[in-house]
């Protein structure tokens, strides 16, 4: 098997995960969801820091939480991820796991502004129609059911933010992960001992549940591994492309297993962001292949400079 198609189905299996987790969480919506963000939050601690036990790569985590900046950036990053994770938790115990999916629709399109605004990265016309688009959608879906998505554009907007503040730590998925959870660690222990000694907490009163709260730390882990490994495999315009398998699941398992509501706003709203991920995507694409031949033809020149006399004899 090559390393490309690896790689592939790593993100695949990925996505697929990250699609029907919705199914796990629906199966613990009587506990609260900062208690289920506690448990997951610890459990995640745990697996990774076997991992890198195992891996021999404690040193690097060490590392990593040097530097005041740095650790700031962390911190940071880790709020944006917890809240991006609880109004995801959330969404699913109310009923919201529609909006939850339109949320990571939206994502993309919300990371180019924050790529355009932050970055001050410019932006072809194709990716701007997609913003038009987008936004448009959300216009609809407001004034259809007088109130606005909040899920779904906390979801994208945090998870954005997440991404941005990412792009700009020197760190490995895995390292910077295990680091942003440790940090908040101590804030969710307290949350989980409040519950239980309120005598509310759900671990321990029930085998299944408690092995079920378990299971969340590979289920936030094992993704985000798998999502490493494609990474470092795989064309980020094909990353792209795959990443919407996750809504799209999502989507399914609101709409045809949990049964939520699909209104006449809903039908509008959301061929508007398939629409608009689509121009975003072919736009994305175009770009990627003109930076590769950009690179391919100065490559080239490169060659053709620093080739001798010798050479250009030998092959006219």
């Amino acid at each position: 098997m090559s390393q490309t198609l690896s790689g592939v189905l790593a993100m695949i299996t990925s996505c697929v995960v990250w699609g029907l987790s919705p199914i796990y969480y629906k199966l613990l919506d009587h506990v609260p969801p900062a208690e289920l963000l506690s448990h997951r939050t610890l459990w995640a601690v745990v697996f990774f820091a076997v991992l890198l036990v195992l891996q021999g790569r404690m040193g690097e985590l060490r590392q990593a939480l040097r530097g005041r900046k740095q650790v700031l950036l962390l911190f940071v990053a880790s709020l944006m991820v917890a809240t991006n994770w609880f109004c995801f938790i959330l969404s699913i115990q109310i009923g919201k796991t529609t909006e939850a999916s339109l949320g990571y629709y939206i994502f993309p399109l919300m990371a180019v502004l924050i790529a355009r605004f932050w970055f001050a990265e410019q932006l072809a016309m194709g990716q701007w129609l997609a913003v038009v688009l987008a936004t448009l959608a959300v216009v609809i879906l407001t004034w259809g059911l007088g109130v606005a998505p909040w899920i779904a554009l906390f979801i994208s907007t945090t998870f954005a933010l997440y991404g941005a503040i990412k792009k700009g730590l020197p760190l490995g998925p895995v390292i910077s992960v295990t680091a942003e959870i440790l940090l908040v660690l101590p804030l969710w222990l307290m949350v989980m001992g409040w519950y239980h000694l309120q005598g509310q907490g759900s671990f321990g009163t029930d085998l299944t549940i408690s092995l079920l709260l378990m299971v969340s730390g590979p289920l936030t882990a094992v993704p985000l591994i798998l999502f490493s490994y494609a990474a470092r495999r795989v064309a980020l315009s094909t990353l792209g492309l795959l990443q919407y398998i996750n809504p799209t699941l999502q989507f399914l398992c609101a709409v045809m297993i949990f049964g939520e509501p699909f209104s006449q706003w809903h039908a509008i709203a959301f061929p508007l962001i398939w629409v608009a991920l689509a121009v975003f995507s072919v736009s994305a694409l175009r770009q990627d292949r003109a930076s590769r031949k950009a690179v391919m033809v100065a490559s080239g020149v490169s060659t053709q400079v620093t080739k001798s006399p010798s050479d250009a004899s030998a092959n006219p």
